[in-house]
């Protein structure tokens, strides 16, 4: 029971964080292209990269810290449904190219943060 409460702490702490990103950065560049979204998924993937990485590398650290940070407070964290739905809004209100931006851009960036991550947790574990 208790990772149960550990992964809703962490899923709070995340979505708390979410809100908050979202909403700074939609009241600096308005919510024509979801900056909010993209900056957290790309955030998220770079933290996924170099928390796991630690936490795979650190046999000797409580699995509770899996339930707390991967998968509590980045998957509260990040937003592949708000990502999706932002995408849709674009896309039906005439705005294709800012839909397939935002589709190719968070998917490549994402990517390469998650890469830019395990590279930071490997140089991390490595000291």
């Amino acid at each position: 029971m208790l990772k149960y409460l550990i992964v809703g702490v962490g899923g709070f702490v995340g979505s708390v964080m979410r809100f908050w990103v979202g909403t700074l950065l939609t009241s600096k560049f308005g919510t024509r292209v979801p900056w909010g979204t993209f900056a957290v998924n790309t955030t998220g993937s770079f933290l996924i990269g170099m928390i796991v990485t630690i936490l795979v590398a650190r046999t000797d650290l409580s699995p509770n810290w899996r339930y707390l940070i991967p998968i509590g407070f980045i998957g509260g964290y990040t937003t592949f449904s708000a990502f999706e739905y932002d995408t849709f809004r674009s896309f039906e209100s005439g705005d294709h190219l800012i839909a397939l931006l935002n589709v190719v851009g968070s998917v490549v960036a994402g990517f390469i943060c998650v890469w830019l991550g395990v590279l930071a947790g490997r140089a991390i574990e490595h000291h």
